[in-house]
């Protein structure tokens, strides 16, 4: 393999040693902060809603559709979204994202300042988070092309569950520090914090990311590594680059465990016979959405994303309003089923991967922890047959660990997605997850309104779970897409 170094050394800028934190898991890092804040954003108004819906005359049914705003408008753009990344690559798209995201955040703290009619306020909070959804939907599928170039296969599922983990981190660390914002200096302040937040890692981001193979920190050997466990280095590089990682990825990978999938094919692969940018016409798009497992990814993403959209939106009204919590102690209180979230999502990537490591297929190993976790999401309908708010935080924690096990859906959509149509496949898998953040809140909220109880928001929301065991069955044998030549 020394040509493989070589070649390898030519595209990489390095001082001469190995870095004692290996690039791949700061890029790691610096997506989980990114993501992190992204989810308090989308989370915010679960906290300040309350406060939000008094002061501009909100009812629980226009709350709702506050609620729902975001989602129109994210499921909407993710085809454009992900045709953008796959056009002009994760850095570019992402920094302007971020930026836009930023301004939207941080304009809502200025709605109603003067004497407004109801109306007028609601469409305004309503417009604003629709230019969230717009601007935040590159975000996941750059996060997942991101993973796709800097880590192999064999530690893909772990790095997804990381990033897609810090939607709990988010509302762990930023539920009470909200509640607290808004108790204390009103619910504007809020999005002003997370306004600064954006700005800052905007500004990171822009001056830090690189891809693989043009980043001055990645060494020749840890390039070499990534690219032979099946890391796609240049998937944002010229087509040559991608040529070259193709030809080697063809080379090494019967050489790595993790490249085989249940049926002998290689998993691994950067593209192999399709180093080109796939054309996105009508026979590739069918030939794409034609595949089973994509099919089994967006009805199990949809279901996952309905449990997220509860969690996001009425979970603190939930508790403040059924189970009687203050503010304050609901921002504490929901960093407890967020923590078990957090806790299930890393060990459900770290399971499923050394069950690759071990020689398990990778639909064994994808599908193993998620049919579990996600029988534990159908643990939530018992919240209905108590009073006791003890138990009732013990069952939304069991069952959000079993969510953070189960999510992986972002893990397989990198298994089996074409190279070259990468971030296509992401962004119609997200459309779709994320049309639940349209669903989710309005059903909720005008269940609310005629029922006045949460019971039956509760079983809607629980019966999610049995929905996504379903798209498991779907699903079918994990393995790439492939785009063969016509």
């Amino acid at each position: 393999m020394p040509g493989t170094t070589r070649s390898s050394a030519n595209h990489v800028s390095h001082h001469g040693r190995t870095p004692r934190v290996s690039t791949r898991l700061l890029v790691l890092g610096l997506l989980f902060v990114i993501t992190a804040v992204i989810y308090a954003g989308r989370g915010s108004l679960s906290i300040t809603g309350d406060h939000m819906a008094a002061d501009l005359g909100f009812s629980t049914v226009q709350l709702g559709y506050v609620f729902s705003a975001f989602g129109w408008s994210y499921v909407l753009g993710q085809l454009p979204g992900g045709i953008l990344l796959d056009r002009f690559g994760a850095r570019g798209v992402y920094t302007a994202s971020i930026v836009l995201w930023t301004f939207a955040t941080a304009a809502i703290s200025l709605v109603g300042l003067l004497t407004t009619p109801v109306l007028v306020a609601l469409a305004a909070v309503f417009l604003l988070r629709l230019l969230l959804g717009a601007f935040e939907t590159p975000a996941l599928p750059a996060n997942a092309r991101v993973v796709t170039m800097w880590f192999p296969t064999a530690e893909r599922g772990w790095a997804t569950a990381v990033f897609t983990s810090a939607q709990y981190l988010a509302t762990a660390m930023f539920a009470p520090l909200m509640g607290w914002i808004t108790h204390e200096f009103g619910w504007r302040w809020v999005f002003v914090l997370l306004g600064a937040c954006g700005a800052v890692l905007a500004a990171i981001w822009t001056r830090w990311m690189r891809s693989p193979t043009r980043h001055p920190r990645v060494s020749p050997g840890e390039l070499a590594r990534m690219e032979s466990g099946g890391a796609l280095t240049g998937l944002d590089d010229p087509l040559t680059r991608l040529g070259e990682t193709a030809e080697r990825s063809r080379t090494t990978e019967e050489s790595v465990p993790a490249a085989a999938d249940s049926a002998g094919r290689s998993s691994t692969s950067t593209g192999g016979t399709e180093p080109r940018p796939a054309r996105l016409d009508r026979w590739t798009v069918r030939l794409i959405l034609s595949a089973r497992p994509l099919w089994g990814v967006y009805v199990t993403q949809y279901a996952i994303n309905a449990l997220t959209y509860f969690f996001i939106t009425w979970l603190p009204v939930y508790l403040v309003r059924a189970r009687g919590l203050s503010l304050l102690e609901t921002g504490f209180t929901a960093a407890i089923p967020a923590l078990s979230g957090l806790l299930g999502g890393l060990l459900g990537g770290w399971v499923s991967d050394l069950l690759i490591r071990r020689g398990y297929s990778l639909t064994v190993a994808r599908k193993t922890p998620s049919i579990i976790g996600m029988s534990l999401v159908l643990l939530l309908v018992t919240c209905t047959l108590t009073d006791s708010t003890g138990l009732i935080l013990v069952i939304l924690a069991i069952a959000f660990f079993g969510k953070g096990l189960g999510a992986l859906g972002w893990a397989i959509t990198t298994d089996i997605a074409p190279p070259r149509a990468a971030s296509f496949v992401g962004g119609t898998m997200n459309a779709v997850g994320n049309a639940a953040g349209i669903v989710t809140p309005v059903v909720i909220g005008y269940t609310l309104s005629v029922t006045g109880s949460f019971d039956a928001a509760l079983w809607f929301v629980g019966a999610h779970g049995l929905l996504a065991l379903c798209g498991f069955g779907i699903m079918g044998e994990i393995r790439r897409i492939r785009l063969e030549a016509r």
